[in-house]
């Protein structure tokens, strides 16, 4: 099958021209100027429109095993790749957790032949299975996941020797998630002594405070400084936080950081109308703290944005503040709310696919994706950057059914996604080819 992409806008390696592009067999054969139509089996045109690698999304939450009545791979990832997502990175705080070599295997089985986009999936790191941690091996999957903040089952790592094994002998790049548990809990109590169990959601960031962030990212930065760990912090939320990460090539930093959309669209002055359902953990914060993560992105303080996509029922986001889950669905919108702030001239377009694709592939070392290159996988988004879609309930895929963008008119849209060289997206429909994601392969 040969499909030719016709007078798009290629934004590739900093770089934005006119250009191409020819797939052969779920590759990138060619890219050039004038190429014929003739030589395809497809044609789209992509005029007026631009070309970027497909987003790898670095960190979601699809719910499969065990917890599928909030979601699960096929659902998700037909989300995901209608928001121009190509390929993910799942986490492992399912049931049963991915803890294990043997679980980790098994949900790469469960993924085969499901997915609409291209997968991974993280190792969890226990207070406990240090020696399953030995064994992952580079090359085998996108890393291991520490929660050095409060998460389900047993995942919460907060043994500060276990911590310091892990950091000191593993030979995977580790990812975190920072937050602070007894300062939190200690928040807990102060604002449930003042409000009872309805808290307004107002203080979820108050609660979930910038400290506990900020007391837990420095505790890891320290570790892996200590030890020359590869470290990748997650969703950072604060200005504070910045101090411990510097701008530059990503291929030349040891730690690095990502943001998540959320964090860069919404702030605290949303919690009195969206509630429960901006509530994430870690939280949203203020709006200085939302302006200085867009600023660290521009920099190349910030490395890569990704989305944290976790979505509960509705059912489960309903009710009192200390009742309802943290977590919200983003795969859909989150690339369309990134280029909100291409429209706002606060982010290149050029900058926008490197911290969503290029960085993403060269931090997890993966293997012919997130460029636009000949003999590269044909994961490729066309975003019309003219043309708004707004997010309504009738447009949701995610099974929740529902969308913290709810009501929000985007100024850019996604017009076609193409996975592995076959167009899964078109149009605002899904295709019939929803099955062709692959697993990622990755650099030993």
């Amino acid at each position: 099958m040969k499909t030719l992409i016709l007078n798009g806008i290629l934004v590739n390696e900093g770089q934005t021209q006119q250009a191409d592009l020819l797939i052969v067999n779920g590759r990138i054969h060619k890219i050039g100027k004038d190429l014929q139509s003739s030589e395809a089996d497809k044609v789209i045109d992509a005029a007026g429109k631009y070309i970027l690698p497909g987003m790898i999304d670095d960190q979601v939450h699809f719910r499969e095993p065990g917890l599928t009545h909030k979601g699960g791979l096929q659902t998700e990832s037909r989300a995901a790749v209608a928001g121009g997502i190509t390929s993910f990175m799942d986490m492992p705080n399912v049931k049963p957790p991915t803890v294990t070599l043997k679980a980790l295997e098994e949900k790469f089985a469960l993924a085969q032949g499901k997915c609409a986009a291209n997968y991974a999936f993280y190792m969890g790191a226990t207070n406990d299975n240090l020696d399953e941690l030995r064994g992952l091996k580079n090359g085998v999957t996108c890393g291991i996941k520490i929660f050095m903040g409060a998460s389900t089952g047993n995942m919460l790592v907060d043994n500060p020797v276990v911590l310091e094994n892990i950091f000191a002998e593993v030979e995977t790049i580790v990812i975190t998630h920072c937050e602070d548990t007894p300062m939190i809990k200690r928040n807990e109590d102060l604002y449930r002594e003042r409000y009872g169990d309805d808290i307004p959601y107002k203080y979820h960031h108050e609660i979930r405070s910038v400290d506990a962030c900020y007391a837990s990212t420095e505790k890891a930065v320290g570790l892996a400084r200590k030890h020359g760990t590869r470290l990748h912090v997650l969703h950072l939320t604060s200005a504070k936080e910045l101090e411990f990460f510097s701008p530059g090539d990503v291929n030349d930093k040891q730690i690095t950081l990502e943001v998540c959309a959320h964090h860069l669209f919404f702030s605290e002055e949303d919690y009195d109308q969206r509630g429960a359902f901006i509530k994430c953990n870690p939280a949203i914060k203020k709006a200085t703290d939302r302006e200085a993560l867009i600023k660290a992105v521009a920099e190349g303080r910030i490395d890569i944005i990704a989305t944290d996509h976790a979505p509960h029922t509705l059912e489960e986001k309903t009710g009192t503040y200390f009742k309802t889950a943290a977590g919200l669905p983003l795969v859909q919108y989150a690339l369309p709310s990134i280029l909100e702030k291409v429209q706002d001239k606060q982010l290149s377009l050029e900058k926008v696919v490197q911290v969503t694709s290029h960085n993403v592939a060269d931090r997890f070392r993966v293997i012919d994706r997130g460029y636009l290159r000949e003999g590269y996988w044909a994961d490729i988004t066309i975003v019309d950057m003219d043309k708004g879609i707004t997010d309504t309930p009738e447009t949701v895929l995610y099974k929740c059914n529902w969308s913290p963008f709810d009501g929000f008119t985007f100024r850019s849209s996604i017009d076609t996604t193409i996975v592995n060289g076959e167009i899964v997206y078109q149009n605002g429909q899904l295709t019939d080819a929803l099955t062709l994601g692959r697993r990622l392969d990755f650099r030993a």
